[in-house]
């Protein structure tokens, strides 16, 4: 294992009080990867952060912006790569390539692996890669391979691998992934869908994959052959729909005059709780679901839900549409879920809406009940449907227990 200099107590006390706060939020499965983080001067890949920002473990630190001040690169929160290392059960020996470098997470997976493993990190920008590259030597992690690469192609020159983590948000799994996993291969990556991100944790099973688990996460989007921009469809002032199948068509004429009639409240009687579950069964629920994103403004207005500000899955057809809210209700638990629906099919939406939610309340409430799997498929092969997100390169399916 690497031997790390400490010589700023303050950080050492700082990164001390980061694991203590991991392990009382039940991040770390393994102590393993609770060790790790213990070890690495995450400050050290953080040139210009204070210590705080550094060691807090929620917040993520922007490395790189381009000219409209987008990230492009960045050091990810450590309790999501936290999360990610324990979904990837890494094991001492284990090969491992990294997509999307930095230094720090390939310092974590250089002591997870030991020194009879291996660690190779890639990125697409060679400013990251020279910076990544000096951070690793100067903090003694010189046995990390650190190469310039586009993500989508793999790094064909050091697979197999038993591990490959993606740190970028993805849109696809490309071929090269898949076909530069060995047997035990398993594929971590946080998988854009709909306007959501979730990490999978992927395990090989004949052509298909088969997600182990997933977590919420979000990161910045893939660069290269792999990168997509979901379409932002601007409704009305204030009202933009986040589009993820390209080929979708909307009656934005309709859907602008429908936000500002008024609108129809319909309550479920259904519990609202575990956010993050009850949106990725909405977004894989039927292809008609589209991210609905509304401003402040609005809803200071009485005009759309707060809900919309962080955006919100949207049942649109036609040019009536329908997205989820919540009140307080003791007697289902704390919180009501419910619907705010708008145009002349406001019921209809309404109603199939809060259908959905008394599913999912009655069926599926708790974490962890979606089996997803991604099919390879020719090109532009696959078709969205119920429980079917169509990808350029294959589909992901979601079914429910």
């Amino acid at each position: 294992m690497t031997t790390v200099r400490e010589t700023d107590d303050t950080a050492a006390s700082l990164r001390a009080a980061m694991v203590s706060e991991l392990r009382e939020m039940g991040v770390f499965q393994s102590e393993a990867v609770a060790k790790a983080v213990a070890t690495v001067p995450r400050h050290l890949f953080a040139e210009g952060e204070p210590l705080e920002a550094a060691y807090a473990a929620n917040k993520a630190l922007v490395i790189k912006r381009d000219g409209d001040g987008n990230a492009l690169s960045s050091l990810s929160a450590t309790h999501i790569q936290a999360v990610m290392l324990e979904q990837a059960e890494i094991e001492p020996g284990m090969r491992v390539l990294e997509v999307g470098s930095g230094g720090y997470n390939a310092a974590l997976l250089a002591e997870l692996v030991g020194e009879t493993g291996a660690v190779i990190s890639a990125d697409i920008d060679a400013e990251i890669v020279e910076r990544a590259r000096a951070c690793l030597d100067a903090v003694g992690y010189g046995r990390v391979q650190v190469v310039l690469a586009d993500a989508d192609g793999g790094v064909p020159e050091h697979a197999p691998f038993d591990r490959i983590i993606v740190t970028a948000g993805a849109w696809d799994i490309p071929p090269a992934w898949r076909e530069q996993t060995s047997e035990r291969g398993r594929i971590i990556v946080p998988l854009r869908m709909r306007g959501i991100t979730r990490s999978f944790a992927f395990d090989r099973d004949g052509t298909d994959l088969v997600s182990a688990s997933y977590r919420l996460c979000g990161f910045v989007p893939m660069q290269g052959s792999g990168a997509y921009t979901e379409r932002l469809l601007q409704v009305t002032d204030g009202v933009a729909l986040q589009v993820d199948d390209q080929r979708q068509e909307f009656d934005t004429e309709d859907l602008a005059a429908a936000v500002h009639a008024p609108h129809l409240e319909v309550w479920s009687g259904a519990a609202f709780d575990l956010p993050d579950e009850l949106e990725l069964f909405l977004v894989t629920s039927t292809p008609e679901m589209a991210m609905l994103h509304g401003s402040k403004d609005l809803v200071d207005q009485g005009v759309l839900a707060l809900s919309v500000t962080r955006g919100v899955p949207a049942l649109v057809v036609g040019g009536s549409f329908a997205y989820r809210t919540k009140r307080p209700n003791e007697e289902t638990g704390g919180f009501e879920s419910g619907v705010f629906a708008y145009g002349p099919e406001a019921q209809a939406v309404a109603e199939r809406y809060v259908e959905l939610l008394r599913r999912w309340a009655s069926d599926h409430r708790r974490r962890g009940a979606a089996r997803i799997r991604y099919v390879p498929m020719p090109e532009g092969a696959a078709e969205p449907s119920p429980g079917v997100v169509a990808k350029r390169l294959g589909a992901v399916e979601v079914s429910w227990s």
